[in-house]
């Protein structure tokens, strides 16, 4: 693939930056649009200077500044979203005005400017209610948030323009992504860096329920490969589906607390004494998630770089440093 133009919303973010810093890496143009209501200027403060790198300070609710973004460019990696659950329980009218409208916005100027291909963050949150393991693309359940609406929407939108207006589009289902620059403070913090958070304060995170639920909790190098394979393949068997993006194994709570102890106890060994504690469980959570990659390995050539263990112990590395 040749060097083009690439608009990155939600540049700023934990995801969004990461990509950033990857396509920078390998000499792409890089346009971030962000309006910073979760994003930080810190995390792209590295690149200001950098010439292939233009910052827009816009919201993807507004058009003009999703046309103004994506002018010249040929590729979009969509990662901007309001995301966690608890939050669209709260607030479900912004979560679908920046989800779907915004979603929309971004799409409609893609096809507008002709863009070749328009890769997006969609969500493990999609398959809902269902209990199959190990989740499979074509097999979903109904949602349990809002949050999952929007998401699984993105999907329905996305499919239509494909089929509509001839674009290449490709879904990225998330699984639990986790690493570096993932914001551990704010009252929608992940369960990782809120974990570490508390664990170098030596206080006690809280587990939601027995600690039982389980996740794929999927690093975020693995994230920026999977997004790099969605903008690379020539595969044409690959194009206008979805991908879970994931490692493929399941970590539960409990296990993961015991995990970030070991870990952070190599640089203060206080925290092995830390105690965790166990809450209520959280509405709209799903027990367990584990999500099958045959898909993206057959597709895509998708190998994960990173096991879970790999990854977390780079992360707590990371955060032992920052915070």
């Amino acid at each position: 693939m040749d060097r083009k133009k690439i608009v990155v919303t939600g540049g700023s973010g934990f995801i969004g930056s990461n990509l950033c810093e990857a396509l920078l890496e390998q000499q792409y143009s890089v346009v971030c649009l962000d309006n910073f209501s979760t994003g930080k200027i810190e995390n792209i403060l590295s690149f200001l200077h950098n010439k292939n790198f233009q910052l827009i300070i816009g919201d993807i609710r507004n058009m003009s500044d999703c046309r103004k973004a994506i002018e010249g460019a040929e590729y979009v990696l969509h990662e901007a979203a309001l995301g966690s659950v608890p939050r669209s329980i709260q607030d479900p009218v912004t979560s679908n005005e920046v989800n779907v409208s915004g979603f929309l916005n971004m799409l409609v100027a893609a096809r507008d400017a002709k863009v070749k291909r328009f890769v997006y963050a969609a969500s493990s949150s999609t398959y809902g209610d269902s209990t199959a393991l190990p989740k499979i693309e074509d097999k979903i359940g109904k949602p349990l948030s809002p949050y999952a609406v929007t998401k699984y929407v993105n999907e329905l939108y996305a499919d239509v323009f494909a089929k509509t207006y001839n674009m290449e589009c490709i879904g990225l289902r998330y699984f639990n992504v986790f690493g570096q620059r993932q914001d551990p403070d704010g009252a929608y913090a992940a369960v990782i860096p809120l974990f570490v958070k508390k664990l170098i304060r030596h206080e006690s995170p809280v587990i939601n329920g027995d600690g039982d639920y389980s996740r794929d909790f999927t690093y975020i190098k693995n994230v920026v490969q999977m997004n790099l394979l969605a903008l690379e393949t020539q595969n044409p068997e690959a194009l206008n589906t979805v991908y879970n993006t994931a490692y493929g194994e399941r970590t539960n709570l409990n296990q993961l607390a015991n995990y970030l102890k070991a870990y952070l106890s190599e640089f203060d060994p206080a925290i092995a004494d830390v105690e965790v504690v166990h809450g209520p469980n959280r509405l709209g959570d799903i027990p367990h998630s584990l999500a099958s990659i045959e898909k993206a390995q057959r597709l895509l050539h998708y190998q994960p770089q990173y096991s879970f263990k790999q990854g977390l112990k780079e992360a707590v590395e990371w955060y032992f440093g920052e915070l």
